[in-house]
């Protein structure tokens, strides 16, 4: 019935190419989307005779580049993806909702690969429904109800699948590819489906002429840092059967490598794909293994367009489909221990272009949004405990980072190596220093204009408690910080930095107030608008909320990380895993505790780390929608844009940690002589 479904929706779309049913400039349209579902029938064929698979590497880019080319900037620019295209040919209402729709038919290219066949039915009915509006005079209000229920008659679909494919590991599509494959010949990277560029191919092949010691090194530190974390937080691994590895395509022969050690602590793999579909990413956040963005304006300018259909009945559709998968899978969900995230960094940074034609969400959506966020955060915590799950993250170059990536490269394989027991005690003698402050008095120079106070939670009982985590490299890789949760009441002032690079996204000129603890002001200097500044930081670092608390204060010190990026010019590509320590950083957002604040953590040192709460995260105590805010995004200063770091006592004592970038609390020094080095 399936491939009935299929040939009857192909036949249909075929008549598309010919037909004069429909007038310009919509046939035209028309004509385009049926031009390239054809295209992706040639690649099923070809995919399920065989053919594909044994191509030589040239035709299988020759393929990656056919399915993706016309996303890709230089042609982004004339495709009715873009919608600024779309709109000035076809008019603002319709070029909207048809750009939104050949983005949502281009999920079809995984779906091909995949062999997802029902999906591939779903989304070529949805455009002839939407063709078939066309034939006469089309109405938008009728075109859009084609939308809606589009979205609410598939989410059991789309929404369940999802759901299942995040915690049973039959659904193996990724996993077969890397355990089944010959990963020294790199035509494999083209069975995924995804845009391949020349960071996942440099990437694969620079991993080929590594020794398998260099491999297994890199596997073993990611994985043990998993491990870790669970001993460190007083979880039981094994309760847990399923581990979820996300990563950016070309890193698979460390990836095989994981998974088998993975398997020595009883965890079967988890690989899915980032989203695709705008009933279930997230904006243009991806979460999942991908490969190459083929171009991330386009990402950008389809963020929101679930705005489309999202209304209060489709949000409890959506949730209801998501609480019925949880509880059929239930024991599986019990069985999911986590995240283990391979990060990539070091492409250009990118600041999107502000387009008025873009889908954007009304108010009303918005809070809906973020109502459905935390219903769903509460729900996935009720099934994968918070409380006895953790995670791990590492971060790797890629070969667009320059010309010495080779030697980039291995440079961070030595940072993500360092001995955590020479941090360890350094990092204590800070911990001993910020145990006795009221709060922590941060000053910018050369230019930064940081000026904030950071108010501490007291100690009742100093030789048991502490207020800081003095972090070594098991769940957060590279070793280098020590955090808390600041108290909120009393924490003021201005956070500054002249640019810095928050998930994907780079900011110039950023500034963020904070009275007592909440975001009360912020702006930055990306566009010549005010008002779309604004906008740029309530999108992407508030996540819309209208305000978010200070979560987490931590000093960096990492210098060695910060010394290599000075080195080799690489400080805005830097990663947050690794550029937070590099100096002191500030989370707006959830705590570092969130879902998990009762657990007793201690420091090696055996003190328990009491500063896991703030007054907005208790509130989970009365109402757990109103506690979390479901992110968490780390902002740090530079060394040489800092001042100072002074921690004051209750009596006014001033405890100095920091002055003009360097470390000069005693027993602090030896942090200094990467810095030294570099200077010489």
């Amino acid at each position: 019935m399936i491939e009935e479904r299929y040939e009857l929706a192909l036949e249909r779309i075929r008549t598309m190419q010919t037909e004069e049913t429909v007038k310009e400039p919509y046939r035209r349209y028309f004509r385009q989307m049926a031009e390239f579902v054809l295209m992706l029938d040639e690649l099923r064929g070809e995919l399920l005779d065989g053919r594909y698979q044994k191509l030589e590497l040239h035709a299988l880019k020759e393929w990656n580049e056919r399915l993706y080319q016309d996303v890709l900037p230089g042609q982004y620019e004339t495709s009715y993806a873009n919608p600024d295209y779309a709109c000035a040919l076809l008019g603002e209402e319709y070029g909207q909702i048809l750009s939104a729709l050949y983005t949502e038919l281009r999920g079809a290219i995984v779906y091909v690969f995949e062999g997802k066949t029902e999906y591939l039915d779903v989304l070529y009915e949805l455009l002839i429904e939407v063709y078939n509006q066309f034939e006469e005079e089309p109405d938008i209000k009728a075109v859009r109800n084609i939308f809606y229920w589009y979205a609410s008659d598939y989410c059991d679909v789309f929404v369940a699948d999802r759901v299942r494919e995040q915690i049973l590991p039959e659904e193996s599509f990724a996993t077969d590819i890397i355990e089944n494959s010959d990963l020294s010949d790199l035509r494999y990277l083209y069975q995924f489906g995804e845009y391949i560029s020349d960071n996942e191919w440099k990437t694969a092949e620079h991993l080929m002429k590594l020794p398998e010691e260099t491999i297994q090194k890199m596997a073993d530190v990611y994985t043990e840092g998993y491990r870790i974390g669970f001993i460190n937080t007083g979880k039981d691994l094994s309760k847990k059967s399923v581990v979820n590895i996300r990563y950016i395509l070309g890193f698979e022969r460390v990836v095989k490598k994981a998974i088998e050690n993975f398997e020595k602590m009883g965890l079967k793999p988890v690989i899915y794909r980032a989203a695709v579909s705008v009933l279930t990413k997230r904006q243009h956040i991806k979460i999942g293994y991908y490969g190459a963005v083929a171009n991330k304006q386009y990402e950008y300018d389809h963020k929101d367009d679930q705005a489309l259909f999202l209304d209060k009945k489709f949000m409890e559709r959506r949730l209801e489909v998501m609480q019925t998968t949880y509880e059929h899978h239930k024991k599986e969900a019990a069985g999911f221990a986590g995240p283990a995230v391979i990060e990539m960094f070091g492409e250009e940074p990118f600041e999107p272009q502000a387009k008025e034609s873009v889908i954007k969400l009304s108010k009303n959506q918005e809070e809906l949004v973020l109502s459905g966020d935390s219903r769903q955060s509460q729900m996935v915590n009720r099934y994968i405990k918070g409380e006895e799950r953790s995670f791990t993250i590492i971060a790797y170059p890629v070969p667009e980072i320059g010309k010495q990536y080779e030697e980039i490269f291995d440079e961070i394989i030595k940072i993500n190596t360092l001995d955590a027991k020479v941090y360890e005690k350094v990092q204590q003698t800070l911990i001993d220093a910020l145990d006795q402050g009221e709060y922590v008095h941060i000053l910018g120079q050369n230019g930064n204009r940081t000026d904030l106070k950071v108010q501490l939670h007291p100690l009742q009982d100093p030789d048991k408690e502490t207020i800081f985590e003095n972090c070594v490299a098991d769940v957060n890789i590279p070793v280098g910080e020590v955090f808390t949760s600041p108290v909120l009441e009393g924490t003021n002032g201005v956070l500054h930095v002249g640019k810095v690079y928050l998930n994907e996204l780079q900011y110039r000129d950023l500034e963020i107030a904070f009275s007592n603890g909440m975001v009360s002001e912020y702006n930055c200097a990306n566009f010549e608008r005010e008002l779309e500044n604004k906008a740029y930081i309530h999108d992407n670092v508030l996540y819309k909320h209208p305000t978010l608390p200070l979560g987490e204060f931590a000093i960096g010190t990492n210098t060695t990380a910060y010394v290599t990026a000075k080195k080799y010019g690489i400080e805005d590509k830097m990663p947050i895993l690794i550029a937070e320590k590099m100096g002191p950083h500030f989370a707006v957002g959830d705590t570092c505790y969130s879902w998990c604040e009762d657990i007793k953590v201690y420091n090696p040192n055996g003190k328990e780390i009491i500063a896991r709460d703030n007054s907005v995260s208790i509130r989970r105590k009365e109402d757990v929608s109103k506690a979390y805010f479901h992110c968490h995004t780390d902002i740090t200063i530079p060394y040489e844009e800092l001042g100072s770091i002074v921690v004051v006592t209750k009596d006014g004592n001033e405890i100095k940690l920091l002055e003009n970038g360097k470390f000069v609390l005693s027993g602090t020094e030896i942090l200094n002589e990467p810095l030294k080095n570099s200077n010489k």
